[in-house]
């Protein structure tokens, strides 16, 4: 056991949960298809452009983004995306730990796109 896995516990594996997938991958995989599709950045970002049929959860209203969340099917993929991939990524990890089991992040995040 490291030294950091001590104090911070052992470091979750996410792998087969969580795939960030490129812009070109990423737009295949939502286009044409009713999807969970989620931008977890601040209305205001979310206002000043977004991908088309997004739902707009900001990651920085905890209470919201755990109730938002507890409503959608776990077993269903969830597409999600930041303005960098930043956000996302920490949402993705806190999405896993709910209980979803597939979910694909933007690279590179709206940024991007």
């Amino acid at each position: 056991m490291s030294f950091l896995s001590s104090l911070f516990g052992p470091k979750k594996d996410y792998s087969g949960i969580i795939e960030v997938l490129n812009k070109n991958s990423f737009s295949s995989a939502i286009s044409g298809k009713k999807v969970q599709l989620i931008d977890v950045r601040t209305p205001n970002e979310f206002g000043g452009g977004h991908i088309k049929k997004a739902v707009n959860v900001d990651f920085f209203r905890p209470g919201n983004f755990k109730a938002y969340f507890e409503k959608l099917d776990k077993s269903k993929p969830l597409y999600i995306y930041c303005r960098s991939g930043a956000r996302s990524q920490k949402a993705a990890h806190k999405l896993a730990d709910m209980g979803f089991e597939k979910i694909y992040d933007l690279q590179g995040g709206y940024s991007r796109w």
